[in-house]
C-alpha cells in the first residue's frame, strides 16, 4: 500500500532478502499536478552488470506529506537481451509529454569491457507517457538516430546523468550524457586510450527529433547534471557540473543552450569522494531562498558528498557564485519548488529513500 504519512525521511526502494537491490535513482517534480516520480535500477545484485530492470514510485504532494504508491517495474523500458540502465526523465512542460531516457547494455557486459576494448555494446533507449507516468510506451532505439557512426568509431560507450534531463524556457529539452571517446588506436586496430567527456542530447521540436552537442573539450568528465541560470532580461546561461577523475569536481557553461560548453573548471571547494559517483544540482528562483527581489535570476545549489562524511554545497545567487556549507548524509538527486525542497538519497546497497523539507524552515536559510 502506500504510505501516507510524513516521516523525516521515507524508504522508496529497499534491498530485499533474495539480494535484489536498486541504485541509482532520479527524481522528477510535476508541478502542474503536484507529483513526484521517483526512478530507479532494479538489480540483481549492487553490481553494475547485474542491473536489470527500470522502476518507479509516483507520489502526490499533499500540504505537508507525500502520499506514495506502490512500486511498479517499468516492462516496457528494455530491449531483449539488454539490462536497463540511468534512469533519466524529463517533462515537456509544452506538451504535458514525458519522456524517460534511459540506456540498454547487451547482456552482462561491464562498462569496463567496453572502454578497454572500444567495442560499444550501449543502446539509447526512451519511454514517454501521456498521463504522468501511469502508462508508457513501446521503447525506442534512438542510437543510430541520433548518435549514427560515431557510436562505432568514436565512442567506446557512453552513458546519461544519471538524473533528470531540464527544458529551458525557449522549449528546448536537453538530456545530461557523457561519452568514453577513443583517442586513438594502435596501427592493428587494439584500443590505445580513452577518455570520458560530457556533453548533452537536446531537441527543439518538442522530442521528435535529437541532436548531441560537444563535448566539454579541456577536462576529463562523466557523470553530470545541467541547470538553466535565467536572467532577468530573458538570457541565460546553461550550467554543467560534472564528476571527473581529477579530485574535483567539473563546472562548464554554455552560452548556445548546450550545443558547445565552453572550457571546464576545476572547482577544489567540491573534492571527489574516492569511490564517488555523482553530484546533484538544481535550480530555482532567487527568492525562494536567497531573499532577492521578485524577477531576479534563477539560483543554482549543488550537492556533492566530500571525502570526510559531510556534503559539499555551492549557492549562486544573481550576482554569482556564493555559499558553501557541509551537512551529513549523501544526496543524490533534488528538486525545488515555492513550498518545499525535496532530496531523493541513497546511503548505501539497501535504502533509495526520500527526505521532505518546508522552505519556511531554517535548512536554507543563508
Amino acid at each position: 500500500m502506500g504510505s501516507r504519512h510524513f516521516p523525516a525521511r521515507t524508504v522508496l526502494f529497499e534491498k530485499e532478502s533474495n539480494g535484489v537491490t536498486y541504485r541509482v535513482p532520479a527524481l522528477l517534480y510535476l508541478p502542474c499536478v503536484a507529483k513526484l516520480l521517483a526512478f530507479a535500477e532494479e538489480r540483481l545484485s549492487a553490481d553494475d552488470a547485474h542491473a536489470n530492470l527500470l522502476v518507479l514510485r509516483r507520489g502526490t504532494i499533499y500540504g505537508s506529506y507525500v502520499e506514495w504508491e506502490d512500486m511498479r517495474v517499468l516492462e516496457t523500458a528494455t530491449l531483449q537481451h539488454h539490462r536497463s540502465m540511468n534512469p533519466c526523465p524529463l517533462y515537456d512542460e509544452f506538451t504535458g509529454t514525458l519522456f524517460l531516457f534511459f540506456i540498454t547494455v547487451l547482456g552482462r557486459t561491464p562498462e569496463a569491457y567496453q572502454i578497454v576494448t572500444g567495442q560499444n555494446v550501449t543502446r539509447l533507449c526512451c519511454v514517454t507517457s501521456a498521463d504522468q507516468g501511469l502508462s508508457w510506451s513501446t521503447a525506442t532505439d534512438l542510437t543510430q538516430q541520433v548518435i549514427g557512426g560515431a557510436i562505432k568509431g568514436n565512442w567506446a560507450t557512453f552513458a546519461l546523468g544519471p538524473g533528470h534531463g531540464i527544458q529551458l524556457r525557449s522549449g528546448r529539452l536537453l538530456v545530461p550524457a557523457y561519452s568514453y571517446h577513443i583517442d586513438c588506436k594502435e596501427c592493428f586496430g587494439q584500443l590505445c586510450k580513452t577518455t570520458p567527456h560530457s556533453f548533452a542530447f537536446y531537441s527543439d521540436d518538442h522530442g521528435q527529433g535529437w541532436r548531441f552537442g560537444e563535448f566539454i573539450p579541456n577536462l576529463q568528465t562523466g557523470e553530470c547534471q545541467l541547470v538553466s541560470v535565467d536572467e532577468e532580461d530573458g538570457s541565460n546561461v546553461l550550467y554543467c557540473n560534472a564528476r571527473s577523475p581529477l579530485g574535483f569536481r567539473v563546472q562548464a557553461l554554455s552560452t548556445d543552450d548546450g550545443a558547445v560548453f565552453h572550457g571546464g573548471q576545476l572547482v577544489q571547494r567540491l573534492v571527489e569522494p574516492p569511490h564517488g559517483c555523482h553530484g546533484s544540482v538544481i535550480g530555482f528562483p532567487a527568492p525562494f531562498v536567497y531573499g532577492t527581489q521578485p524577477g531576479q535570476p534563477c539560483g543554482v545549489m549543488l550537492s556533492n558528498k566530500t571525502g570526510g562524511g559531510g556534503e559539499s554545497w555551492l549557492g549562486a545567487t544573481a550576482r554569482g557564485l556564493a555559499g558553501h556549507r557541509s551537512v551529513g548524509g549523501e544526496q543524490l538527486f533534488s528538486f525545488v519548488s515555492p513550498v518545499f525542497l525535496g532530496f531523493y538519497f541513497s546511503v548505501s546497497v539497501s535504502f533509495l529513500f526520500f527526505f521532505f523539507q518546508l522552505l519556511n524552515s531554517s535548512y536554507l536559510s543563508p
